[in-house]
């Protein structure tokens, strides 16, 4: 221990050694200090690989538990925007590929769909889910070629009043109708000047409702249309035009005591090379006028035309024949009725309907023609006859809303009061209805055009009796010949269809309601009395019935839900949204909230709109 403490005094009291070149080796005995800086070295190397490691172990530890963990999941809105991030900035913000996937329906039947798996989305195809769930949709572009895809519950149009209804002025919206252009009328007939239906018989045949329909259609358009352009061509007296006249066939104008004005006479050669003619070149104005008399079998009024763009030509044929409409190469021939021979008549005619219906009748030229393509080239005469009045117009509505009118003077049953129907009626599930059936639907349009003929003519009786006695069908049940029927023995219902049991089809039912108010406002006295009673009964039943077709998400079309015990007989949109205007007219002309707010309920299901459930 001495030893040891002399050592370190020794050690101590030594002189410091001075700091030159030469000294500045350090001696062994400092051999330790000299591997200090290594130390420290390798002690920061081996923090990081510390670090490192730990990283490394909880991105293990971090992805072994995400993968055992299968149930958890983050939130879709969190997800998502992660997912499109990611595939921007691998892909250069392309989508990720969608792969295949069969997509099973109510464990019915399968669909081929898409899948991204990415964004956990299957994507079913709008094919399908149009038809599965009765709903439209059409891509569009706008202005800048940007495309956006449309859907729509409903692509039929709501109407919206433009005030009160009234009953001298438009029918509903039906200025939009156009009937003769539809698919289900043959022509217009030349002899009646009405249209011709096949929609429950292809040989076609006079169907009251659509009649009346083109009637209400005309004046409509009359009341909301610019007055048409009217170019008188020949009337015998200040409007005359030269006419070219073969030398075997000679024309007169000769003074006329009864109609106190000139007409023309005219006598032809027979066949084609003997027709006297007026050259002309006229387009768009298309609408034809003429007060004819023909004198013999052989007599006729054609018209030339001719198609613009296709350069080819057509004859129209006016004869004095009982024929609808034949079709023979390019020449189209309408019958005048065989009874019109020796008879002033006043005939209208639209070229282009007329032509269209024949070129449509020929299976060989099933084309349809613009109305702008079509230009008339002559209008002649063959035979024996007196011609007056030769007019070209736009339009001429009235005279097509007075053809109807008088049809239906001249073609109602004396004893019922009804314009029947002269086919079979088959509605799934119901007796079928024999030809003559009367149907409420009609008999209110036709009473809804009556009445405007009455009061736009100025009092014409003959349309007031008419449509009085178009009332009687209103009182007497479907089952003896009427149109009236009760549900649950205490409301009165007036059928479209008058069927056993009763069907309560609610748009005809709503349309001859129309009828009775139209009659009610331009009727005088008694009459007016007798209709407004049966509306009232109407309106009574219709409130009381009325939520009995709503559904919750669209309407029933009828009741047979109830008359015959079977799934109900949903609407298709287009009646859908005729419910809905017939009751925002009916808004209009009766205060009661329930036939507002039942329309605003049903306007709301064309927009996707569905009634809470439980």
């Amino acid at each position: 221990m001495s030893k040891y403490l002399s050592s370190q005094r020794d050690a101590i009291s030594a002189p410091a050694l001075p700091v030159s070149r030469e000294n500045r080796e350090l001696p062994k005995s400092q051999g330790v200090k000299q591997r200090e800086p290594l130390v420290f070295i390798i002690m920061r190397l081996n923090l990081k690989a510390v670090l490192l490691v730990l990283t490394v172990a909880v991105v293990v530890i971090t992805l072994g538990v995400y993968m055992r963990c299968a149930a958890f999941s983050f939130s879709p809105d969190l997800v998502r925007p992660l997912d499109r991030a990611s595939k921007q900035s691998s892909s250069g913000g392309e989508a990720t590929a969608l792969h295949d996937i069969e997509c099973s329906i109510n464990q019915e039947y399968t669909v081929h769909c898409k899948r991204d798996e990415n964004e956990n989305e299957v994507y079913v195809p709008f094919s399908f889910l149009r038809n599965y769930f009765d709903v439209s949709g059409a891509v569009s572009t706008n202005s800048n070629e940007v495309a956006k895809f449309n859907w729509m519950h409903s692509t039929a149009k709501v109407n919206l009043p433009r005030g009160k209804y009234d009953a001298r002025g438009v029918f509903m919206y039906f200025e939009n109708y156009n009937v003769e252009v539809r698919d289900r009328v043959k022509c217009i007939s030349a002899a009646e000047g009405v249209p011709v239906s096949t929609q429950w018989e292809k040989r076609g045949y006079f169907y009251p409702t659509q009649i009346a329909q083109f009637a209400l259609s005309h004046y409509s358009k009359n009341l909301t249309e610019p007055a048409p352009r009217v170019r008188v061509l020949e009337d015998g007296d200040v409007n005359q035009m030269e006419w070219t006249t073969p030398k075997t066939s000679n024309m007169t104008r000769i003074w006329h005591h009864k109609f106190n004005t000139s007409v023309v006479q005219f006598e032809t050669a027979p066949g084609y090379e003997g027709v006297i003619t007026i050259a002309l070149n006229q387009t768009l104005d298309l609408l034809l006028s003429v007060d004819l008399l023909l004198v013999t079998n052989s007599s006729s009024l054609m018209i030339t035309v001719q198609n613009r763009d296709t350069r080819h030509i057509y004859s129209l044929h006016y004869i004095p024949a009982d024929l609808l409409l034949s079709v023979q190469d390019t020449n189209i021939y309408y019958g005048l009725g065989g009874s019109a021979l020796n008879k002033w008549r006043h005939i209208t005619r639209d070229l282009h309907i007329d032509l269209q219906k024949g070129i449509l009748g020929d299976k060989r030229s099933p084309l349809k023609v613009r109305r702008s393509d079509l230009e008339v080239i002559s209008i002649g005469f063959l035979g024996l006859g007196f011609f007056d009045n030769i007019t070209l117009s736009t339009s001429d509505h009235l005279a097509h809303f007075y053809d109807a009118a008088e049809w239906f003077v001249h073609n109602q049953d004396p004893k019922t009061g009804g314009w029947t129907n002269p086919v079979r009626r088959s509605l799934n599930g119901f007796v079928e209805l024999r030809p003559g059936w009367i149907s409420a639907m009609g008999q209110g349009h036709a009473i809804s055009v009556l009445a405007r003929a009455y009061w736009h003519s100025g009092g014409d009786e003959r349309y007031l009796r008419a449509a009085a006695a178009g009332l009687q069908p209103y009182r007497v049940y479907s089952r003896d010949g009427g149109v009236l029927a009760q549900f649950m023995d205490k409301f009165y219902w007036y059928e479209e269809y008058p069927t056993t049991p009763p069907s309560y089809v609610l748009n005809g039912f709503i349309y001859s309601l129309l009828g009775l108010y139209d009659l009610n406002s331009t009727a005088p006295g008694k009459i007016a009395r007798e209709a407004g009673k049966l509306f009232a009964q109407g309106m009574y039943s219709l409130k009381k019935m009325l939520l009995l077709f709503d559904t919750g998400s669209g309407t029933s079309y009828d009741l047979r839900h109830l008359s015959l015990g079977v799934a109900p007989n949903l609407a298709r949109w287009d009646y859908h949204a005729t419910h809905v205007n017939q009751l925002l007219l009916l808004a209009t002309i009766d205060s009661d909230p329930l036939i507002a707010q039942t329309a605003e309920r049903w306007k709301g299901y064309m927009f996707g709109r569905r009634a809470k459930h439980n």
